[in-house]
């Protein structure tokens, strides 16, 4: 039978559950989206046969209808790589340079407020930061750099670039510079209403000598972790999420997940998790790594959805494009941003879908679609109170739902 929930949900065929594969987690899976699972239930889940798989994703689909139903939201941005320069080495990455190297470049003011403005023309509210993590730790140039526009390291000149586009802009600051101090965290928090940091993994393993974070010292999940922390102590509005596919084991994908959902308990500051999936690079030490599969995203975004029922989930979708509509039967309620401008400068070869396909798939599968600010709903209260300009920004901002104020058709 198909079974369907309020506000669009239509969750398919129920399967019959699968005794010798979901076992024990017959009766959590039933009550989807009340209580979250326990990590033996998702250990369990993540490795059931693929003909469990119809009755996870209807398990999903049924709490997030409980959750929020019928709406799926998006966040029109436009993409800043304040600098690309990096003191971390990822077996998959091409968006770092050394200095020196062919494509290094840091942007000037003028570079950043050029890109913000043309962004405005085009209905964007959220300027998303990325960079680096702490450059000039390792290139003496970054810190020539830094020098001549008037800064004493990347953190004070982003802290800089923030408050300018808050000041000089209609668009909100989303930072994500990496590793933070806690000091840190309450200046930038004072300047943008939301800030992000991909735990991306639990396993120390993958810091050994060739696995995805040798010689990626920031990458340490101890580290991160205390970055999340701090900002859940401060109140922070905070994205993280898991990057699947790297070396992890499901054990380990599970832990990171469950990590991330214990902070958000404690302080109630995550406002999204993120469920990225690897894609290879040519160029890099994993380029002829194996990507996870659309099984494999799909059941790891259920999962994901069935241990965290009231937390925001979101997928990339430019990631498993042109299937990218099938990440929302396994629960997501978000896509995270999309922009109308800018490359998506991490994953260059991975274009975003128009917003006009974004909305056509999101309404074939029975959703509304709606355009956020970089900052939740039911967040922004939280954030607001980090700053008169953020509160007075984020009031003129977002309509009476807390939505983007100036929303254009997709």
């Amino acid at each position: 039978m198909l079974l369907c929930a309020p506000g669009g949900d239509v969750l398919g065929p129920m399967a019959t559950f699968l005794p010798d594969a979901l076992a024990t987690t017959a009766a959590e899976l039933a009550n989807a989206g009340a209580e979250p699972i326990s990590r033996e239930a998702a250990c369990r889940l993540l490795g059931a046969a693929s003909d469990a798989l119809p009755s996870l994703l209807a398990a999903a689909q049924l709490a997030r209808a409980r959750f929020k139903p019928g709406v799926i939201t998006y966040s029109r941005k436009v993409f800043l790589p304040l600098t690309n320069l990096c003191r971390d080495y990822c077996g998959y990455c091409t968006f770092r340079r050394d200095s020196g190297e062919p494509g290094e470049h840091t942007m000037t003011p003028d570079e950043v407020m050029e890109v913000v403005r043309a962004g405005e023309r085009m209905g964007c509210t959220e300027a998303l930061f990325s960079l680096g993590d702490k450059p000039e730790l390792l290139f003496p140039e970054m810190r020539d750099t830094l020098r001549r526009l008037g800064y004493k390291s990347t953190l004070h000149y982003l802290e800089a670039m923030c408050e300018k586009v808050l000041c000089e802009s209609s668009l909100l600051p989303h930072p994500n510079p990496g590793l933070m101090s806690a000091e840190w965290l309450e200046r930038l928090s004072g300047v943008a209403p939301s800030m992000g940091l991909m735990l991306e993994t639990t396993s120390t393993r993958l810091l050994a000598k060739n696995a995805a974070h040798d010689n990626a010292p920031d990458k340490d999940p101890a580290k991160r972790l205390r970055v999340i922390e701090d900002a859940g102590r401060r109140k922070i509005p905070f994205t993280t999420g898991i990057l699947i596919g790297i070396g992890e084991t499901p054990e380990e994908r599970v832990d990171a997940l469950v990590a991330i959902r214990d902070l958000h308990a404690r302080y109630g500051h995550i406002q999204e998790v993120i469920v990225q999936n690897f894609r290879a690079k040519s160029g890099t030490p994993m380029a002829y790594w194996p990507e996870p599969d659309r099984g494999e995203m799909l059941r790891t975004v259920a999962v994901a959805r069935l241990l965290m029922p009231k937390m925001n989930i979101q997928a990339p979708p430019n990631l498993s494009d042109p299937h990218f509509a099938d990440l929302l039967d396994g629960g997501i309620n978000d896509w995270g941003g999309v922009s109308p401008l800018t490359p998506d400068f991490i994953n260059p070869e991975k274009p975003w879908p128009h917003l006009e396909e974004l909305q056509k798939r999101t309404k074939e599968k029975g959703f509304e679609l709606r355009q956020r600010l970089p900052v939740y709903p039911e967040f922004a209260q939280q954030a607001a109170t980090h700053s008169n300009l953020l509160a007075e920004r984020l009031s003129s901002a977002a309509d009476a739902e807390g939505y983007a104020q100036q929303m254009r058709a997709a």
